[in-house]
Formats: C-alpha cells, structure tokens, sequence
C-alpha cells in the first residue's frame, strides 16, 4: 500500500553498478541517511559512491509522517538521568543542528517544509510532563506547557517545542539525490576489509558508511542484540481536521496527528515487528468514532530500528573495525535523525571529532533492561518448534494476518507470504517449503 509521499514522489533513476568501481567513500543503504551523507560528502569534494539494494527511499523514509523536531517524546529526563547534562545536551545540540540543516536546505527545495509547533501529550499524567519541562530547564531549553489541544480526546497536558517542522520527504531526497554517482538495484553481498562484493562488481572505498536501516555485518557491533524493530501504522483521512501542528502521545502505543495536503495523517496501533497490535483496525475504529465524516485516501505502514536506551547509533561501527561508519536505531524520529547522523558521519570520514558524537557511540553500554528482554524473545522463537524460520538467524516466523507477511519477532526482517524479504536484517528471500 502506497504512502501519500510514494504515491506522488518523483525520484531520479540510477541504474545498476556493472563491473568494478573505486572511490573515496561507500555509502551503503539509499535511504534519507544515506542520501545526506553523499549529498554532502558530494558538497565537501569528497569522491562517494551510494549504493542501494533496491530504489532509492524505497525503505522507512517513504512511510514516515515526516516530522522534523528535536523533540522525540518526553527523552530529555531519561537522557539527563542516564547520561548526564552534557551528553543530553548533546544530543539536544545535534537535534537543533539538524533542524536548523533542514531549515536551510528547504529554504532551495521545494518540498512542502512548513514550521509547526510540536507537542507531546499525556492523557493522564501531568507529572511525566513537568519531570521533562525540568530536564528541559537545567538543558537550557525554553519549553511550553499547554492542556488544552485540538485533538478529539482530552489530555493531562503537553509539553510544546515551537518552530519544529513538517515536509513531503520524498520531494526533498529527490532533490538532495539528484547528480549523485549512485547505483540502486546494487545489493552489497558481504564486505572485504573495506572493499564491497556486489552480484556484478566489487566498490573499492577508502571508508564505509553503513545505513541500511538495521545493519547488515552480524560479526561486528552485536546489533541483532542491541536493537529490535517495531511497527505503525498510518491513515491519511480526508474531511478530517486541521490540528494546526504535530501532536504524539508519550505513551509508546498511543497516537500521532499531523496535517499535509489537505489531509489528517493518523499514526498508531503500533507493536513490536512479530507480536500481535492494533494496526490499522486500530485506527479506523479512531477515525469513525472522532472524525465519522473522514474517509481514508492514504493508509501505509512504517518499520522502525528501535535501541537499547533510546539514542540512535552513529559513529564506528564498532570498536574493533576501521574505517567503517554505521547509522541506525533511529527509535521513530528518523527525518531528524537522518539528518543529523549524516552530519555526523561526513565529518567522521573526514577525520573531524564533532562535539556531539560521544553520546551516539555505538559502542557505549550495552547493559539496559530492553537487553534482557531481546534476549528471552530471541531465545523463545528459537526453541519454538514451528517453521518457517528466518534466513538471518533461524528464529521462527509469525504470520501478520493484517499486512499479508511472515515475520520475525527477534530482529524484524519481513518476508511476503510467497517468501519475498521485505525488510532486512535478512539479506536473502524465505524458503518456503511445497
């Protein structure tokens, strides 16, 4: 099912690496990340070639609802408690800087870039709230408090982060990607040092960007122990309301609301990849009880790389590698992560240490709760006695009855029902048996 972005996107065609090339930088995985960090190695001089397994965008960045905003649910208490003040104040400061990026960059793009404010509600606890106008505080952070909002339930309150904004991403990667030396249907088999084995020619680099949503390479960083992927859904309904700005709730199944085109994009009914959620029956039973004049013109959903503590993983891919860069986990704030991981990143490569990079490293603690929880999920589909079982490390496959998929609950690599990979870890298709 197409997104709206999808439905109208335009993007420049590439076609597929033939034979054998060399260059500066690689930069696997053509998603927004991906996009950014050639864009503006491509700015700096630096020599890069893309390269993408499918099309470009064909992942995540065309199911977002395309809010860019520092402001990633109530974080900023959590991140002062296990971090500190200067490490959330990095990634505060990267957020900003990545916000502002955009700002200047659409200021030349035509992609519907709007300024709205964002708001994270709770339905019934008012105390989360001002924990995080605190945290806010001590950050140096001028927040809002509001409990009054536009939306068809009522709320505890919100915390409110004004000038954040909203775009069409498509629009904007098209443009960003366009002169780039990119090759898309280009799936990078396995890596040799630095140098990538692809099915009709090897990209010999210098350096390795990965940002293939979920990283590919198991025998470096423990990824598939430190993530899981997780679920949501969209409705964009037309004859619906304009809320005037972009609204989530703190509750990690709750709803999210903003307007484009027109329309009210509704976004929840969210669950882990594998396990059992509302999805979009979820929604349309939202939609017909609060907006019973809408109908649906648009419904998509999106897969998200979730992490152990809820900061993204940008920097080296582990502590063990040279010269090769990952970006992932982006915990459902990928627009303004992307952007800020390709800041990252381009400056890594270039041999520069920017600022905020510390509190991003992949290879910080491990140690976290969701660890353990991973652990026993991975653990449970791997003794349960069922077929078929997943190609990336043999857990078992659940059927989602709601999107027509096999999927597995560890990792979150998606296969069609005739066995088709969806989405990775995964790197080859579902054999199915009969």
């Amino acid at each position: 099912m197409l997104s709206m972005w999808r439905d109208t996107a335009a993007m420049p065609e590439y076609g597929r690496l033939e034979g054998d090339v060399r260059t500066d930088v690689l930069v696997i995985g053509g998603g927004m990340a991906g996009i950014l960090c050639a864009h503006f190695l491509r700015q700096a001089g630096v020599d890069c070639v893309l390269a993408e397994a499918d099309r470009l965008c064909a992942g995540t960045t065309g199911n977002t609802t395309a809010k860019i905003t520092s402001q990633h649910g109530l974080v900023y208490d959590g991140l002062l408690r296990r971090f500190g003040a200067e490490k959330a104040g990095m990634y505060l400061h990267a957020n900003e800087a990545a916000l502002a990026r955009y700002r200047g960059m659409c200021r030349e793009i035509d992609c519907g870039f709007e300024e709205k404010d964002a708001f994270v509600y709770s339905l019934d606890d008012r105390g989360k709230l001002e924990k995080e106008l605190a945290a806010l505080e001590k950050l140096g952070f001028h927040a809002g408090f509001t409990d009054k909002l536009p939306l068809p339930f009522p709320v505890a309150g919100a915390v409110r982060f004004e000038r954040q904004a909203q775009f069409d991403p498509l629009r904007f990667a098209a443009a960003a990607a366009r002169g780039l030396r990119a090759y898309e249907h280009t799936p990078v088999r396995r890596l040799e040092g630095t140098s990538a084995v692809t099915d009709r020619g090897t990209i010999r680099a210098e350096k390795v960007i990965v940002t293939t949503h979920f990283p590919f390479l198991n025998r470096h960083g423990s990824y598939f122990l430190k993530m899981y992927q997780h679920r949501s859904y969209v409705l964009a309904l037309e004859n619906a309301a304009n809320v005037g700005g972009m609204y989530v709730d703190e509750a990690a199944e709750g709803l999210s609301f903003r307007n484009a085109q027109g329309m009210l994009l509704l976004g929840g009914g969210s669950h882990r990849t594998g396990k059992q959620g509302g999805g979009w029956r979820e929604l349309e039973a939202f939609a017909k009880r609060h907006y019973p004049r809408a109908h649906i013109r648009y419904r998509w959903a999106a897969q998200d790389c979730m992490t152990l503590d809820g900061v993204p993983y940008i920097g080296p891919y582990s502590a063990r590698t040279e010269n090769l860069y990952a970006a992932t986990g982006f915990n459902k704030w990928g627009m303004t992560s992307a952007m800020a991981a390709a800041m990252l990143l381009t400056d890594m490569v270039q041999g520069k240490r920017p600022d905020d990079a510390p509190v991003f490293s992949p290879s910080r603690s491990m140690l976290r709760p969701q660890l353990a929880l991973n652990a026993l999920e991975a653990a449970a589909s791997l003794l349960t006695p069922t077929a078929p079982r997943c190609p990336h490390m043999g857990c078992a496959l659940k059927w989602n009855a709601q999107e027509h998929s096999w999927d597995c609950p560890c990792h979150g690599s998606r296969f069609t029902q005739e066995g088709g990979l969806i989405e990775n870890p995964a790197m080859r298709d579902l054999e199915l048996e009969g």
